[in-house]
């Protein structure tokens, strides 16, 4: 059974920077991030291939997110720059159904890590 943790949430300023970190229990499959605002729906952030040689991303955080992975020490990675007031949100690390970054179905979730972006 797929475990992930999150860390690396908090605080920050708009136009300030977070990394956010999910370890992973099992290998061999893509990996991404998604996150929930309050009263919004969950919506897909990032996605990467099972070795990193792929990505994904929301038209909403193309040129500022950046997702990466280190495969051998199973964590995947979620790097934010000049947030937003709107990225502000609850984050999840999500194991996709496949080995791909273009998602196709959620196999595991991890709990969640608060990210909050002050104007």
């Amino acid at each position: 059974q797929q475990h992930l943790v999150e860390s690396g949430g908090g605080l920050v300023q708009a136009g300030g920077s977070l990394r956010l970190s999910c370890a992973y229990s099992i290998k061999g499959f893509g990996m991404g991030w998604f996150r929930q605002a309050p009263g919004k729906e969950r919506e897909f952030v990032a996605g990467i291939s099972r070795f990193g040689t792929s990505t994904t991303y929301a038209d909403s955080v193309k040129g500022r997110f950046t997702i990466s992975r280190d495969h051998d020490k199973n964590v995947v990675f979620l790097q934010m720059n000049n947030l937003k007031p709107e990225d502000t949100a609850v984050y999840y690390c999500a194991q996709n159904q496949n080995f791909g970054a273009t998602w196709y179905k959620t196999g595991a979730w991890g709990q969640g890590t608060q990210v909050t972006v002050s104007s």
